[in-house]
């Protein structure tokens, strides 16, 4: 939760922490703050690790081996070769390297589910973990070597830091050791103790920060799509009577109403919503049953939302400690299958969103279907127009579909088949994020071609809200005949419907949490 004390600030308490939190610590570099309450859990479950270790307790990780060496007894230990290893050996990642916000968003996630104190781990340590993301040391983080049983290798390119190794922006500037990154702050780094390199690793927080940021974006990316959506139906002079409460009434799913209620918002006060002003009695189903299919998408986000927040609200540490009943828990909560269920759904929503859209704008630059000229080209011209934006619309979409593709549930097993399943919610996010990116420009292009319906039609009152996106967005979409290559128009639409506070005085959907 935010510190009302200090506007750049996130105040982490036990279970407090929700996705937009986390977005405020990873986009817009908000510093964080530990709770007194944070604080004494911390210390508690790590006083209680210690009386285990003394009372001879076997412990996972501590006096045991990790994975399929569980059945080797060692000493527990502080030294430093010990914990540092743990850490290195699993520091294996592959592939490129996270943003600094997914880097932040997975660092934060771990610290505020530390506070819960189920981890036993070293309030020097956590302090340590909180010190990197006040003083922007920004571990570098490959993407390819996490299969969401625990997120062992990104976690641990990030524990790295804290051992002195690793790699590491400070301040987005340059790349160094762990060793001179906390040199640079003037802060020297912790010991860890003798959970420490397994707290810091074994946690599926590296899933579940990537997932608060593209749950972000994709609830932004429903409002740019209803706006899209709202200039398509001026464009396309379609008809309302499927999104009017008498219609969506008669099945009141949650999400379609929503969807429904924000697209009527927008085209209030224009000439859409006087009868008889629709073309047809019957649009074609990507327009007709567009807050249907948007409304699954709205819904299975609010689903997955509800599955992220369960896991910043609860401990995936195993073994568990529980200071209040001094017990040691074996579990395996580090498993995320239930937010890599919702994930792939809502990932398939989006593609039958950006299936529906392609149709659309296909729709309105077709003279039989939308009574305008062909591909929207202006009179006189060759006849070209946005021809050749149907390509990319094809393209966009068909990568999107290959993206929403959940990946197979059987993975190869590993640890002497010891760890013989694996969500891959990781591996999933990653897919998800160059979904949205394409998502974004897929409505960039029906904002784009819906404008140049709009203005191909014969002169209409617009609703209040389209005519006020239309005065917004109309100056960054391409005359014609062109002056210059389109793809300019389709990035700075893209760049402002991305943008966070962009559609926000719309007052299209309810600011997710």
């Amino acid at each position: 939760m935010t510190d009302h004390s200090d506007s750049q600030s996130v105040l982490l308490a036990p279970g407090q922490t929700g996705i937009a939190d986390i977005e405020r610590i990873a986009l817009t570099g908000h510093k964080v703050l530990l709770s007194a309450q944070a604080s004494a859990n911390i210390e508690a479950g790590h006083a209680c690790l210690l009386r285990h270790i003394a009372a001879g307790t076997t412990i996972y990780g501590v006096n045991t081996g990790l994975g399929a060496n569980v059945d080797t007894p060692r000493q527990p230990s502080t030294a430093s070769a010990q914990q540092h290893s743990i850490i290195w050996a699993r520091a294996s990642g592959a592939g490129p390297s996270a943003t600094n916000a997914q880097v932040r968003a997975m660092m934060a996630v771990r610290l505020a589910r530390l506070t819960l104190g189920r981890s036993g781990i070293s309030p020097a340590v956590a302090t340590a973990l909180a010190t990197m993301l006040n003083n922007n040391i920004t571990p570098v983080v490959p993407l390819v070597g996490a299969l969401s049983e625990g997120d062992l290798a990104p976690m641990a390119h990030i524990a790295s830091i804290l051992t002195g190794k690793g790699h590491a922006s400070v301040a987005g500037k340059g790349r160094v050791s762990g060793a001179e990154a906390f040199a640079q702050i003037g802060i020297p780094l912790p010991a860890l103790g003798p959970k420490d390199g397994l707290t810091l690793i074994s946690t599926n927080s590296a899933s579940i920060g990537l997932a608060c940021l593209n749950l972000g974006s994709i609830h932004r990316l429903m409002r740019a799509h209803i706006a899209a959506l709202a200039l398509s139906c001026e464009g396309f002079c379609a008809n309302l009577s499927p999104f009017q409460p008498g219609s969506v009434h008669l099945r009141p799913a949650s999400g379609q109403m929503e969807v429904s209620y924000a697209l009527l918002g927008l085209l209030d006060g224009g000439t859409l919503n006087h009868e008889g002003s629709a073309r047809r009695l019957q649009d074609p189903i990507s327009f007709r049953s567009a807050a249907s299919i948007a409304g699954g998408a709205l819904e299975s986000l609010q689903q997955a939302q509800r599955a992220v927040e369960l896991e910043l609200s609860s401990s995936d540490d195993n073994p568990a400690i529980v200071a209040e009943t001094n017990s040691i828990i074996p579990n395996g909560n580090f498993d995320p299958t239930h937010v890599a269920v919702a994930v792939d759904a809502l990932h398939l929503a989006l593609a039958r969103v950006a299936a529906a859209t392609g149709e659309r704008i296909m729709k309105m630059m077709s003279p039989s279907l939308s009574g305008l000229p062909r591909f929207l080209a202006e009179p006189g011209g060759d006849g070209t127009g946005f021809a050749p934006v149907q390509k990319t619309v094809a393209a966009l979409v068909a990568e999107i579909v290959h993206d929403a593709t959940p990946l197979p549930p059987v993975v190869i097993p590993v640890a002497e088949r010891v760890e013989d399943y694996a969500s891959l919610l990781f591996p999933a996010l990653c897919h998800g994020k160059r979904l949205i990116s394409r998502m974004y420009e897929l409505s960039a292009i029906e904002i784009m071609v819906a404008v140049r319906a709009i203005v191909l039609r014969p002169p209409v009152c617009l609703g209040a809200g389209t005519q006020a996106l239309l005065d917004r967005l109309g100056s960054l979409c391409p005359q014609l005949p062109l002056e210059h290559p389109v793809a300019d128009n389709i990035a700075l639409l893209t760049q402002a419907i991305e943008h966070p506070d962009f559609l926000a005085s719309f007052g299209i959907l309810a600011d997710g949490e």
